[in-house]
């Protein structure tokens, strides 16, 4: 009888059929860090301020679009996947852009660095949902220099809409994917320090709902995340006023964050 694949298994397999499919020439990697629906690496950038010189790992890289955004702003970046192909894309964008990526085999929960081995910045962009949470930031905290942040951004559980989208989407993403929780934010809580989330796309999931209702895009057969990215140019006049109403909204009414698609986690050890 054929051995069932476990979880990981299954994550490798995805990650390296998904790296077979992209043509990494077309990967824009300053729109992906700039765009106006790019809220969250804009966000993220703006908490970390300065990279020059320092030390990052980048979790969980996928195809390098963050790697090499990092590396352009002068950090010295290490790209870890569990996905050979991810990591070979990585180094394939990293050469056209003509930066410095250094990339790592692992998986999240067994990162297998050196003894020793630290960083001043850890990145996991979309990670923690595909990963045993507390495992791995066990281990994230293991590797982050006192001072140093972890960072990170991920799609939250609770809006049913979304839900919806996520079981017509199925084709686009791993089975074992979990959306983050309160519970697997307080994880987070427990290994660092000066823990802050900040969420993001409320009333401008909307700019999602028009993709589908009238592009009559396949969400089972399109990344509609990378899609708006690409397309922020086209989507501006209704994104800007949307995500005015999300900042208002959410400042006057914190119990709706939970509604949201995203949060961005910035801490510090």
């Amino acid at each position: 009888m054929k051995e069932e694949i476990g979880r990981v298994g299954k994550e490798q397999q995805f990650h390296d059929s998904w790296a077979e499919q992209v043509d990494v020439s077309t990967i824009d990697v300053d729109k992906i860090h700039s765009a106006l629906t790019s809220p969250e690496l804009r966000y993220i950038h703006r908490q970390l301020g300065d990279l020059a010189g320092l030390d990052l790992l980048d979790l969980g890289c996928g195809l390098g679009e963050a790697s090499v955004g990092f590396a352009l702003r002068g950090a010295r970046v290490t790209a870890s996947d569990l996905s050979p192909g991810m990591l070979a894309a990585t180094a394939e964008l990293a050469e056209r852009y003509g930066v410095s990526v250094k990339t790592h085999l692992s998986t999240a929960e067994n990162l297998e660095f050196d003894a020793g081995a630290e960083f001043d910045i850890v990145y996991a962009g979309n990670l923690l949902h595909h990963v045993d949470v507390e495992e791995t930031v066990k281990r994230i905290a293991g590797v982050v220099k006192s001072g140093g942040r972890f960072v990170s951004w991920d799609p939250l559980k609770y809006n049913p809409v979304i839900n919806v989208y996520r079981k017509m989407a199925s084709a686009v993403r791993t089975e074992d994917e979990h959306p983050l929780g309160s519970d697997d934010l307080k994880i987070v809580e427990k290994y660092f320090s000066d823990v802050e989330f900040r969420f993001f796309w409320l009333f401008t999931l909307v700019v999602f709902l028009l993709m589908f209702l009238i592009d009559w895009r396949n969400p089972s057969a399109e990344r509609f995340w990378k899609i708006v990215v690409d397309e922020s140019d086209r989507w501006s006049w209704l994104y800007v006023p949307l995500a005015k109403l999300d900042q208002l909204v959410l400042g006057l009414i914190p119990g709706f964050r939970w509604l949201c698609w995203n949060v961005v986690i910035v801490a510090r050890k």
